[in-house]
């Protein structure tokens, strides 16, 4: 047999095999994410005429809100929005509806840790995240490290469920009025991107509180915060695209095991025409023989 026929008669023959699901050969989805959520099951069947009944109660709302994103369009003037010194309220916390802009998870949802927290309004009619942080390490020979609690807020979207983003370009600088126990938490926000490798990055910084009865009012730039992915440090670092922010969230993991308090009045933003820095930290491509890029 010919060598040219040969070649053909296996091409055949492998292409057969790989439509049956058996590959010739490994494949790699090293850098391919197959689910947003890490493999994390939080999504629940919905029967379609359960769907269909839900979907029409949220009509009259869609409606509503496309009709108030049309009047913004037309009313928001940034010499009136956007003035230096003043603090534009993004969430305020104070009634029910307020907490349901927000998700609440902890290690313990996924049996990966004891943990417990939830948000709720405190006495004084403020949003208050609580609960008791656990170290302790489930005996089942997977889960390695435990102990953090989570809220985080829904997606950004206009109506009709269309996803948006966030957009910050007018501020620099992040503003809460808190009151907590002497622990240290960690801020998020999120910028997702459209690619599956940009889907999980993520920019940090810490929030100090002072514990006691007294409120405090934390102002933080944004040239402060630093990117991650998957809960790893970056080793290049970029400013956050204020344009695309997605998600904001609070999170406790100090390793410190007991419970935990941080009552939160507000979260909002401001300019600040005296801050000028643009990136806190240090920028710079080092040569390819001296460091992996």
């Amino acid at each position: 047999m010919y060598p040219m026929y040969r070649l053909i008669i296996n091409n055949l023959r492998l292409s057969q095999r790989n439509n049956k699901g058996i590959h010739s050969s490994s494949i790699l989805n090293t850098f391919w994410e197959k689910d947003d959520k890490g493999g994390y099951k939080t999504k629940t069947q919905v029967p379609m005429k359960e769907r269909l009944r839900l979907g029409l109660q949220e009509l009259k709302q869609e409606i509503a809100l496309w009709t108030q994103e049309l009047k913004e369009d037309f009313e928001n003037d940034p010499v009136l929005v956007y003035r230096p010194g003043e603090t534009d309220i993004v969430w305020k916390f104070g009634t029910e509806e307020s907490l349901k802009q927000w998700v609440v998870t902890c290690d313990s949802d996924h049996g990966e840790g004891f943990s417990t927290c939830g948000l709720t309004l405190s006495n004084n009619g403020q949003g208050l995240l609580s609960g008791e942080l656990s170290t302790r390490v489930p005996k089942d020979g997977r889960v390695k490290r435990a102990g953090y609690c989570n809220i985080r807020t829904l997606r950004a979207r206009k109506s009709f469920k269309r996803e948006a983003y966030l957009n910050w370009v007018a501020y620099n600088m992040l503003v809460l009025k808190v009151r907590g126990d002497g622990r240290s938490y960690m801020l998020n926000i999120n910028t997702r991107g459209y690619y599956d490798v940009l889907w999980n990055d993520m920019y940090h910084y810490v929030l100090y509180t002072r514990g006691g009865p007294y409120w405090q009012v934390t102002k933080i730039p944004f040239s402060k915060f630093f990117m991650s992915s998957k809960g790893r440090v970056q080793d290049r670092q970029y400013p956050i695209p204020l344009n695309k922010v997605t998600n904001f969230g609070i999170s406790v993991g100090d390793k410190i095991n007991g419970p935990f308090s941080l009552e939160i009045d507000y979260i909002g933003l401001e300019y600040d025409p005296n801050h000028t820095e643009e990136f806190a930290y240090e920028q710079y491509k080092a040569p390819k023989y001296i460091v992996s890029t």
